[in-house]
């Protein structure tokens, strides 16, 4: 669910929505980590002005983790 959220908003912010690919990993600390990979034209748009909308990504991310006791990171990997 948490790898759905990130994939539709990186959807609607890149020019190539077919390019996004998100990975979910539970970590060995228990951290759930969703890895977003876009078109290295779209990386701009997904990271945002002084990373604002990666920010806000990763805040809806910890907050919907949060909701079922977990904890979520996101990584934009390039």
């Amino acid at each position: 669910m948490l790898g759905e959220l990130v994939a539709h908003i990186a959807r609607g912010l890149v020019e190539r929505p077919e390019a996004v690919s998100v990975t979910e990993r539970q970590e060995d600390s228990g951290i759930i980590a969703v890895e977003l990979t876009v078109a290295r034209e779209d990386l701009g748009k997904v990271i945002g002005k002084q990373g604002r909308t990666a920010y806000a990504m990763r805040t809806l991310l910890a907050t919907l983790a949060s909701r079922s006791h977990r904890q979520a990171v996101l990584r934009i990997v390039d």
